[in-house]
């Protein structure tokens, strides 16, 4: 076993590494860049090291900082983790020269798998199943054209080099080749420095299904069972599980021998993981080899009782397998999901920034990158965590995870946890009818709910003292003056006014029993239960779990996983409502637009400031009319969440000119 480990990663994936160290008594490095100087993952750890600036080619990706850490630090070994350099044969001989461990796979292995057109005739040579496709990549749209006469149309071209479906495009006839060709040859180039393309057949409603196999240097390769990825946005994975649902018992046999089979023809060490798509008729096909541990490890682990990490530490000592083939059982099911700080109301954009307060779920395994609250940069994944149920069958292990989704609260930091609220309740995911295009559906078919009039009630009953009198009283008002001139018989307890985007959100108070009270925000009324406690409140809103914190600008609610942050509505001297003119920017991140100069007059809606966070571009608008007075950022900045970028002064609405309508 290794004495000493420099995890080279970052986040939840770090942490996790490192639990599996202290139980084993590995001792463990820890890195970071300037971003992440004060992250929870370097917790623990008996040396800490700063490798470089915020952004990740200064710092995750510096292969030279990261070998000098291990060395100056006296480690053994170098583990990866997954996503940065855990898939860089480039890193792993950087290891390896510098007489360290690389706990992987050989940086032959790392190589031969990270191109498309040599894994496929690899696998193929070792009588694993592949599809229909090009002999050999290439950047020649003739050639490519040729190929796909050959499959027959459609055909999907594949970036040699690429990884997480990104330059993959889908040709339907050979009219759209040429044009479908020089896109995908220029993403390649510009993101993999390599534009060269296969072609295969397009399988059009595919499920994805991998096989966890491990190897050791003994020459021996086991299975783990496989795992269901067919949950997926733009090729990303969002849930996961372990068995696959209803995969017919001959196909399972098949597909868990060919991925050994694979592995075999390798001399594959370490843990791996090979992928493949499923058709409609149960027919499958190799996709690729992920020669590192995957994010979806722990529902493997959760089924089969097995420490992944424990495994690849062994192995990489020289250790051969813990358990054979027939030693390895599985029982139950488990089923992941991954929690971003994105914002499905905008297309899933990155929605990097602090948590103020967070609340993980008792009873599932949570993975994440901090416990209590943190950051999430803008330079790297906006995946911070992953929620795990476990359970005796799919339908127990999917509740438990929902469950857990609706009991996770995170204030300050926009997430995903409310689209997943809705996703693993879908019709198609709980009767496990799943091919890669349902997220894709239940996208387009369910528009996100911003929970608006909830949350504006939550928030007024956040205003009201908890007490348990059994009777509503008009005296009990704290919403407003609290005296007989400003009574209101369709509010007796109050009002509240709150600002959301702009938009003017009331809450009317119209009643209360015990923790239980009832607001009317215009349709109807809600019945919403309030609770004091920690410094949070939290309830139920109709049918919907809500937490709230009182902010200096406002209120912080988050409703069935949906963050909804609510400004307080202020009045000047003379009655009149006012406005916030400072401008803030909404993440972390580089500004790289400044389209305005001071003294400009802008329309509510402009754009005032590009800030780039997590490699897209978020454009800061202007909240109203007004006079820039002042910009307080420059080109190439690096801005923190809510830094003030532009002062604006409210102009009034030009008139209309005599005579307009």
């Amino acid at each position: 076993m290794p004495k000493r480990v420099l995890i080279a990663n970052r986040g939840e994936v770090a942490r996790r590494i490192a639990r599996t160290c202290r139980r084993l008594g590995v001792e463990y490095v820890t890195v970071y860049s300037e971003a992440d100087r004060d992250a929870a993952h370097l917790e623990g750890a008996v040396d800490r090291i700063r490798i470089g600036g915020a952004a990740a080619a200064d710092s995750y990706l510096n292969t030279g900082a990261l070998v000098d850490a291990a060395l100056r630090t006296g480690c053994d070994a170098v583990h990866p983790g997954y996503g940065f350099l855990a898939e860089s044969p480039r890193f792993a001989s950087a290891v390896a020269e510098a007489g360290l461990v690389f706990v992987g796979p050989s940086p032959a292995t790392i190589a031969a798998m990270g191109d498309k057109a040599t894994a496929r005739a690899l696998m193929a040579e070792a009588g694993v199943p592949v599809l229909p496709g090009s002999g050999e990549a290439t950047e020649s749209a003739e050639r490519l054209r040729a190929d796909a006469r050959r499959i027959g149309f459609p055909v999907i071209l594949k970036p040699v080099a690429g990884g997480g479906g990104k330059g993959m495009r889908v040709v339907e006839s050979e009219d759209g080749m040429a044009e479908a060709v020089a896109a995908a040859v220029r993403i390649g180039r510009s993101a993999f420095g390599d534009g060269r393309l296969l072609a295969e057949r397009y399988v059009a409603r595919p499920r994805h299904i991998e096989v966890q196999v491990f190897g050791d240097t003994h020459s021996g390769v086991v299975h783990l069972f496989e795992r269901e990825c067919s949950l997926q946005r733009r090729h990303q994975k969002i849930v996961e599980e372990a068995p696959a649902v209803g995969l017919p018992p001959g196909v399972r046999e098949e597909l868990l021998d060919a991925a050994v089979r694979g592995a075999r023809s390798l001399g594959y060490v370490g843990a791996g993981t090979f992928e493949f798509i499923v058709d409609p008729n149960g027919g499958f096909f190799f996709l690729e080899v992920n020669t590192r541990l995957q994010v979806e490890h722990p529902v493997t682990e959760e089924i089969t009782g097995v420490d992944l990490v424990e495994w690849q530490l062994r192995v990489a000592d020289g250790r051969p397998l813990p358990l054979a083939q027939h030693e390895i059982t599985a029982s139950g099911h488990a089923v992941e999901c991954r929690v971003y700080a994105e914002d499905p109301r905008s297309g899933f954009r990155p929605a990097p920034g602090h948590a103020q307060v967070v609340e993980w779920p008792a009873g599932v395994r949570v993975e994440a990158a901090f416990d209590e609250a943190g950051t999430v940069p803008a330079f790297y994944d906006p995946m911070f965590a992953k929620l795990i149920a476990r359970g005796p069958d799919r339908s127990a292990a999917l509740q438990r995870l929902v469950a857990a989704v609706r009991d996770t609260s995170v204030i300050g930091l926009t997430t995903n946890l409310g689209f997943l609220a809705g996703l693993l309740q879908a019709e198609h995911v709980v009767t496990g009818r799943l091919d890669t295009h349902v997220v894709d559906t239940f996208v387009t078919e369910n528009a996100p709910d911003d929970h608006l009039a909830e949350a504006a009630a939550c928030a007024a009953a956040m205003e009201l003292p908890v007490t348990d009198l059994p009777y509503a009283s008009p005296w009990l008002g704290t919403v407003g003056p609290a005296d007989r001139r400003h009574l209101d018989p369709d509010a007796p307890l109050g009002r509240l006014t709150v600002l959301h985007g702009g938009r003017e959100l009331r809450a009317a108070l119209t009643g209360r029993r015990g923790d239980s009270v009832r607001v009317d925000c215009g349709d109807g009324e809600l019945a919403v239960t309030v609770a004091h406690r920690d410094g949070l409140f939290r309830g139920t809103v109709g049918e919907h779990r809500w937490t709230g914190l009182r902010t200096a600008e406002g209120y912080e609610l988050v409703v069935s996983g949906g963050r909804v942050a609510l400004a307080s509505r202020t009045y000047d001297a003379v009655g009149a409502e006012a406005s916030d003119s400072a401008v803030r920017s909404p993440m972390p991140g580089t500004v790289v637009g400044l389209p305005r100069a001071a003294g400009d007059v802008v329309e509510a809606g402009e754009v005032l400031v590009i800030v780039e966070a997590m490699k897209l571009e978020n454009r800061v608008l202007a909240p109203l009319r007004g006079r820039v007075d002042e910009i307080r950022c420059a080109l190439n900045d690096i801005v923190s969440a809510d830094q003030i970028l532009v002062s604006l002064t409210p102009e009034p609405a030009t008139p209309p000119s005599k005579g307009s309508p």
